[in-house]
């Protein structure tokens, strides 16, 4: 499992589109303490508005790290960011990234490593062994959030929900299943570098026992209705054993993102086979609410949408980031 040094230095590069930047964003809107401020290349057109700081600064300062905070073309990194992350390990930092392209790949930056002792981590790749799952219950409570389809806010829901019963005194942790998520939480598993056959008993190391009262809340990841993510989904489900689901859904989509092939499910039929498929490891799963991912949708129009879903469910219906998470959270502890 992941850990990483915090506080972070947040590195933007030359990042020009700030939908480039959604790691860097979602660092500072979810961990802001954490954060001790950004570095970026003079050309950089997108700031998190956080303090200016160099590297050498940072860690003067007691960063632990710093984090590729955006996405560049291709996943590799470009030559003019070199000089900086070099700058930061000969600094002490290590350098955290979370892109498919292997930080060792690039000769100055192992050979400032090998020098100064700081760490080049991959938090995309998973270099340990896990054992297979067992489906053994154990100690402890466990909320995961699963989608109609991919990218429509199963990691904020989670974090929502997380946030919301530490506010009510809940002992409750984010478990990170996602380069961003292990980012935010300072630790956990990218589930989607797990090979198929332990996914399940990654699911279970990443959700351990607990204290009867505790509530882990997974970071769900893929979709049961995608024909390219449905595997890493159920293992997930199968390997969490959750007491409780949060259906994701966008109500803008009707077919599965990029494949427009594959109709989404109604959600009825989609609560109804996350139970069935949940139901093997945990005979006692349940939903308690729908997050809906309303971005596209008026303000009149999101309210008649999700007064007629919680109508025709008879559950919680949600925008983590509009209106907040508290009736799904009121039914999960009630």
């Amino acid at each position: 499992m992941h850990r990483l040094r915090k506080p972070y230095l947040v590195f933007l590069g030359d990042v020009a589109l700030r939908s480039d930047a959604k790691t860097g964003f979602g660092l500072r809107d979810w961990c802001r303490d954490d954060v001790m401020g950004e570095c970026a290349l003079a050309t950089a057109q997108v700031s998190l508005e956080l303090p200016k700081m160099t590297p050498a600064e940072a860690a003067a300062a007691g960063a632990g790290s710093i984090v590729i905070g955006v996405a560049p073309v291709g996943g590799q990194l470009p030559p003019g960011w070199i000089p900086t992350l070099v700058a930061a390990l000969e600094a002490g930092l290590d350098v955290v990234s979370g892109m498919h392209t292997r930080l060792e790949r690039y000769r100055e930056l192992v050979e400032a490593a090998r020098a100064s002792g700081a760490q080049l981590l991959n938090i995309r790749h998973c270099d340990r062994d896990w054992a297979v799952g067992t489906g053994i219950r154990r100690p402890g409570r466990r909320l995961l959030t699963v989608g109609t389809d991919c990218a429509l806010g199963k990691k904020y829901t989670a974090l929502a929900i997380t946030r919301a019963l530490k506010a009510r005194g809940v002992k409750a942790t984010f478990r990170a299943t996602g380069q961003t998520g292990i980012l935010i939480a300072g630790q956990g598993v990218a589930i989607d570098a797990v090979v198929s056959d332990f996914v399940a008993g990654a699911a279970e190391s990443l959700s351990p026992a607990n204290d009867a009262d505790h509530w882990d809340v997974i970071e769900g990841q893929g979709a049961l209705f995608h024909p390219a993510y449905a595997g890493v989904t159920l293992g997930l489900l199968h390997g969490s054993q959750p007491d409780a689901i949060v259906l994701c859904h966008d109500p803008s989509r009707e077919t599965i993102e990029d494949h427009p092939h594959i109709r989404l499910p109604t959600l009825h039929e989609a609560i109804r086979r996350y139970i069935e498929a949940g139901s093997l490891t945990n005979p006692a799963i349940r939903c308690v609410g729908v997050a809906i991912n309303s971005s596209t949708l008026s303000d009149a129009y999101w309210t008649r949408y999700r007064d007629r879903t919680r109508a025709d469910l008879q559950l919680p219906v949600c925008d983590p980031l509009r209106g907040g998470v508290e009736p799904i959270v009121e039914a999960l502890m009630a």
